[in-house]
This record gives C-alpha cells, structure tokens and sequence, in this order.
C-alpha cells in the first residue's frame, strides 16, 4: 500500500478536497491517503458544500495536525499552499513530493455566493490535478515503480 499525504496550513479546505478527491478516484487496494495541516482550523463548511455539489462527501471529516508517524512513511507528500511547503518538516529520504501552489478559498471576501464560486473554482483546479494524467504518470513514476 502507498501513501499519499495532502498537506496545507489548516487542513480546513484544499487538503480536505485533495483527500476526497483522492479517496474517491484513486484505487483503494494501491493507495492510502490523508490529509493534514501544520494548523487545525476546524472543517470549512463552504469546502463541504462545494465538494457535495460534485458527488464527494467530506463531512465526516475534520481538521487535523500532521501525524509524524505517518508523515514519516509516507512515499508521497504533496503540499498545497507555500506555508505548508516551508513549514513541513524535513522529508525522509524514502518520501518524494510535489507542490500544488494553490491559492487558499477560505480567505475569499464578498457574499457568501462570491466566496463560494472561490471555492468551486479551487475544489476545480483541484480535481484537475488529481484526475490529470500527467498526474497518475508522476504517482506512477514516483510510487510505483520502487
């Protein structure tokens, strides 16, 4: 089993979409996949709705600090915001990583429609990345071939 973790400051939006979206299009027999923040903010409720609007229920879960232990074994790290990059602990040398730099829907202003469309537009970008084949080539390459 490989893991993937998703990292970014909160673990309220973007790496709780990542998770979902990894959760349901990537095979559970190869792929193990959390998420976690280098802060606890408590789940985005407009990352819930947004995400529910696509067919991906993340309501069960909750903001969570990175878990060394699984930090630590993990084969692939991808953080997705700059804080979460240069506040993430040393890698080990086993785990390989990539940088997703995406732009952080909770600090969206306006009415609750204009921050929602931030958050569609990231959950997007988002999913792009995830079902991308250049994507699976990169986790193929990085994971599978060890």
């Amino acid at each position: 089993m490989k893991k993937i973790y998703f990292l970014c400051t909160g673990n309220s939006c973007r790496s709780q979409m990542a998770e979902g979206y990894a959760k349901s299009i990537l095979s559970p027999d190869i792929f193990e996949i959390e998420s976690a923040g280098i802060e606890t903010h408590g789940l985005n409720p407009n990352a819930v709705k947004v995400m529910a609007e696509d067919g991906v229920d993340i309501s069960s879960h909750y903001s969570k600090l990175i878990d060394l232990k699984y930090f630590n074994t993990s084969d692939l790290v991808i953080t997705l915001c700059g804080d979460a990059k240069d506040k993430c602990p040393m890698l080990p040398p086993q785990t390989k990583s990539l940088h997703w730099p995406l732009s952080d829907p909770a600090q969206a202003t306006g009415t609750l429609e204009e921050q929602l469309e931030v958050f569609r537009k990231v959950r997007d970008e988002i999913k792009k990345l995830i079902i991308d084949r250049a994507f699976y080539n990169q986790v193929s390459q990085i994971l599978l071939a060890n």
